[in-house]
């Protein structure tokens, strides 16, 4: 398995065919927060999430939905949208509020990561809490091309998603211990990943406060618990993946 990694949603080359030279598998990753509210939201029993990159798609896909059946999620700037149920706190979808309902979310971010990547065969997200369960899905579907997709901010470079790609590689390279099996990287930018990992793997809470955006965060309020949230490392075994384009489930 080869495990490629970009920083941004623009740094994405055009999906092609894995027969052409593409990906068979992509990791959409945002850890503050939207991969992490994703998979906490599936955890507490959320029907799915619908990623959306722009407001005005979600509110078009929200308005077709029962409306005891959804949620809507937004963030922009680090902050809920006014008039949104939700904002982008793992700690906010708790199973009382999101059982059984379908959450619309868009972030500023993390899905417009998710929509450069639809076309991938197999689409999962991943965030510190479910590294190793994201790298043994991608063992077990026996992955040849994968392409670890970061999020950023407002296409600019995030620490704390290249942290969790090298935490998702690492993990994949530590599992893969058959003869057979050979986990690689695919351009210096994983490689970059992977020692920044390993720089930081005994504390990660500290370089997510470290981060441009952990502290663009602290900035706007009390963020301790989403802080904490975010750095468990191997807290869930949950892995979103793509069930249908833009509608993550669990798996």
């Amino acid at each position: 398995m080869q495990i490629s990694y970009f920083h941004t949603s623009e740094c994405v080359p055009a999906v092609k065919a894995a027969a052409e030279g593409g990906p068979d598998a992509a990791v959409v990753i945002d850890v503050l927060r939207a991969t992490t509210t994703i998979a906490w939201s599936l955890q507490n029993g959320a029907e799915a999430v619908e990623a959306f990159a722009s407001l005005d798609e979600l509110e078009a896909a929200a308005a077709a939905w029962p409306a005891e059946k959804r949620l809507r999620a937004g963030e922009r700037g680090g902050q809920r949208v006014e008039g949104y149920d939700l904002g982008n706190s793992p700690l906010a979808v708790t199973p009382e509020l999101v059982g059984g309902k379908r959450i619309f979310m868009s972030t500023t971010n993390g899905t417009r990561s998710l929509a450069v990547v639809k076309p991938v065969p197999l689409l999962l997200t991943a965030c510190l809490p479910n590294r190793t369960a994201v790298a043994r899905r991608l063992l077990e579907h026996d992955c040849k091309r994968v392409w670890i997709v970061g999020s950023g901010w407002e296409g600019d470079y995030s620490l704390e998603d290249s942290l969790a790609a090298g935490a998702v590689a690492s993990a994949a390279m530590e599992m893969a211990v058959a003869p057979h099996i050979g986990v690689s990287c695919g351009n210096d930018e994983m490689l970059a990943a992977l020692a920044l990992w390993q720089q930081w793997r005994h504390d990660p809470e500290t370089a997510l406060r470290s981060a441009s955006h952990g502290q663009r965060l602290n900035g706007l309020g009390n963020h301790d618990a989403d802080f904490a949230c975010c750095a468990a490392i191997d807290s869930l075994q949950m892995v979103p993946f793509q069930a249908e384009p833009g509608v993550l489930k669990a798996s």
